[in-house]
């Protein structure tokens, strides 16, 4: 009888984090496909790309460069929206980042932001390794909602002009 209770009790254990899971994806899923509008100001994060194109560039899915920059960091069209990890197919990203975006995360305003503004920090929390590192170095630390509000223009699926999720026409 204890037997049975006890395996009764691990299932019952098991179909409830299933279920928080699949659940949690769902969510996850639904906010990846509904951004809200960037709050930046676009006008301001293309000004502010300046200190980025060391690292990274802007070019669209046709070749057409967007915003000339380096090739250390991945190319940037499409990272709105996008699972970390996944936005650049050409690029190497960190298996702390792959790891994440295989978890859900979704390169939001809130996540973006966070990122740019402590990139280590936000890897340790969002991994919940302690000893994660980000490979960018860099710490963006004023205007990085401006920044995300630039970057939401670039992208190849059915987001406007404002970065906002909709019907593709």
């Amino acid at each position: 009888m204890l037997i049975r209770s006890v395996l009764f009790a691990v299932s019952a254990a098991t179909m409830s984090l299933v279920g928080w899971a699949a659940h949690a994806q769902e969510a996850q899923e639904e906010a990846s496909t509904e951004l809200a509008a960037p709050t930046g100001d676009a006008d301001a994060g293309e000004t502010q790309f300046r200190q980025c194109r060391a690292c990274h560039m802007i070019e669209d899915s046709a070749g057409e460069i967007v915003q000339r920059g380096g090739r250390t960091g991945p190319n940037l069209h499409g990272v709105v929206g996008a699972q970390a990890g996944t936005a650049d197919e050409d690029f190497g990203y960190s298996d702390v980042l792959i790891g994440i975006g295989e978890e859900g995360l979704i390169w939001d305003e809130e996540n973006f932001v966070a990122y740019v503004e402590n990139p280590t920090h936000f890897v340790r929390e969002a991994s919940g390794n302690t000893s994660a590192r980000s490979p960018m170095a860099f710490q963006m630390r004023s205007g990085a909602d401006d920044m995300y509000a630039y970057l939401a223009q670039f992208t190849d699926d059915d987001t406007d002009e404002n970065g906002a999720q909709g019907e593709a026409d």
